[in-house]
């Protein structure tokens, strides 16, 4: 597996977005854990995920307790770099709310170290700005969480490159990564991605398959995909992957997965070089 860098550490350059394994849809726990024990097999040493990833109102954090389980039950890991997040909340009847206040990123925080068994989580990023908190406010907390030592590394989500100017500010020159969504049906994010280009900190894109409803259907989608995808002899997924990764060596996807061989394809990707040619053609496309 190739490797990229998020702050001070290496990480393989295709992680695994673990939300699929504890939302809406979700597989029997048994595929989860095997899900998770094949990214390690296949190098994957980078696992995102996030307090508000959970079906029912009553099992925040299931997706950090999915992940530690599946990692203490497995040889390499103590390999992985554990990102999740927290600003982000499920009342549990299928809507999404938000919480930037600094008082419940501390609280949310401390309950994901409980959840993940770890003394400092490897990297914590801010799901989601407030509209209701101010920005420096959400990310004041993040600061704090890193001097006292509860947080290795900080990074925020979902963030605009004001915001990301602004926290990278606020966390005096500290963070380390932006995750946003980006996929071939959502580019909106490029500038945010030239951004983190520029100032050398990792951009993660979410969902870069394009969902969990639309990944499978991805070369239906967008025609030059499927058309290199069937010339290389490999799937459209992986070609998309291998896009991501040469625009810029900040890039790390992180595509969810909840079946061994969807994590095994992806992981593929970081071996795959798409020629000039083709990089064109899936940019215009």
């Amino acid at each position: 597996m190739h490797t990229r860098r998020i702050g001070d550490v290496e990480v393989s350059a295709i992680g695994l977005g673990a939300m699929p394994m504890s939302i809406e849809g979700r597989p029997d726990e048994a595929r989860s854990l095997a899900t998770v024990h094949a990214a390690l097999d296949a190098g994957v040493t980078l696992i995102d995920m996030a307090d508000a990833y959970h079906q029912h109102a009553d099992e925040v954090g299931h997706n950090e307790a999915l992940v530690a389980k599946a990692l203490a039950s497995h040889d390499r890991g103590g390999d992985v770099l554990v990102a999740t997040k927290g600003g982000h909340l499920r009342p549990g009847d299928g809507s999404w709310t938000l919480d930037g206040s600094p008082a419940h990123l501390k609280a949310a925080c401390e309950a994901s170290l409980r959840r993940l068994g770890v003394e400092a989580i490897g990297l914590y990023q801010f799901h989601r700005p407030d509209p209701r908190v101010p920005y420096e406010e959400s990310v004041g907390a993040l600061r704090e969480l890193l001097d006292e030592g509860k947080i290795r590394m900080a990074g925020v989500s979902n963030a605009n490159p004001e915001q990301i100017r602004l926290a990278d500010d606020i966390l005096g020159g500290r963070l380390v990564s932006v995750q946003n969504q980006f996929s071939p049906a959502f580019r909106s994010s490029e500038p945010e991605l030239r951004l983190c280009d520029e100032l050398g900190i990792a951009f993660l894109p979410w969902s870069p398959l394009g969902g969990i409803s639309r990944a499978g259907a991805l070369g239906s989608a967008h025609a030059p995909f499927a058309r290199i995808a069937q010339a290389r002899g490999v799937s459209p997924q992986r070609v998309c992957l291998a896009w991501m990764l040469a625009k810029s060596p900040v890039v790390v996807p992180i595509p969810g997965a909840s079946r061994p061989e969807t994590v095994r394809d992806s992981a593929a990707a970081a071996d795959l070089v798409l020629t000039p040619g083709e990089l064109a053609e899936l940019d215009a496309g």
